[in-house]
């Protein structure tokens, strides 16, 4: 009796061919949502006979051998960690990111950058001030030490966040933002998403001032006296091809732009 229970049973036709279905889907219920993990370590130990794992440890290799049911066999290298390194630790294109950030911007600040541009702590994080400054402090970056001006050392024009150029200038912020747009001024951000900077340069300067010079028009009357349209007229603007001002003070703010040279170039001959 006890000799007979320790045979093999046989396997129904019915049982074979279902087996064989489910074998062909073992990756499906493997990673099926209804699957624990529990679950997941029984159906390991179910296939897998053995694993034959060799490490190299001048090389910081590790040689793997799977051993199959059934006899097969799977065999690869697996690169091992640095001596002192963490397994999960976040890239070092972040992590260089990170450096030349906090030369200009606080943790807060490059924690908002970092998400813009959807990157993630090592450990698959969102990165957040406290995220920011750990990362920093493991990595021995120094914080960022708040200056008026971001200028790089061997640069002679001045480079100001928005908020500074907003109060040297005498231009609202959104006035700003609105040129940065429109090509009237020229910006830099360090990295997409980054805060705007302004260079200072004589040009910008020149190109702000309290009152509006005789025969300067506004935008869109500068638009009817060319035939043209509004973002044609900022274009040659942008292009060096219309002279153009921004008046910062009295009723008459706003852009001012100079046709009478212009059209004196195309209608008349000066003598």
């Amino acid at each position: 009796m006890a000799q007979r229970l320790r045979q093999p049973a046989l396997l129904t036709e019915e049982e074979t061919l279902w087996l064989q279905g489910t074998g062909a889907d073992v990756r499906a219920v493997f990673h099926a949502s209804t699957t624990t993990w529990r679950e997941r370590k029984q159906l390991l130990r179910a296939v897998i006979t053995e694993v034959v794992v060799t490490v190299q440890g001048k090389a910081r290799q590790a040689e793997v051998n799977i051993v199959w049911e059934g006899g097969a066999s799977t065999a690869f290298v697996l690169d091992l960690n640095k001596t002192g390194k963490h397994f999960r630790t976040t890239n070092e294109d972040t992590v260089e990111l990170v450096r030349r950030l906090a030369e200009r911007y606080d943790d807060r600040t490059i924690a908002i950058i970092l998400s813009k541009q959807g990157r993630r702590t090592g450990t698959g994080l969102a990165f957040t001030k406290t995220r920011v400054k750990s990362l920093r402090d493991s990595r021995k970056i120094a914080a960022y030490h708040p200056c008026e001006s971001v200028t790089p050392a061997d640069k002679d024009v001045p480079v100001v966040s928005i908020t500074a150029a907003e109060r040297v200038l005498g231009v609202n912020r959104t006035t700003l933002y609105r040129w940065l747009q429109d090509g009237f001024i020229q910006g830099e951000q360090l990295t997409p998403g980054g805060p705007w900077h302004i260079r200072l340069t004589d040009e910008l300067r020149n190109r702000i001032v309290p009152e509006v010079p005789d025969g300067w028009l506004p935008l869109d009357q500068a638009a009817r006296s060319l035939g043209v349209a509004r973002q044609t007229v900022l274009h040659k603007v942008q292009r060096g091809e219309l002279e153009a001002v921004h008046v910062n003070k009295g009723k008459r703010k706003g852009l001012r732009i100079n046709v009478k040279a212009r059209e004196l170039g195309l209608f008349e001959t000066p003598l």
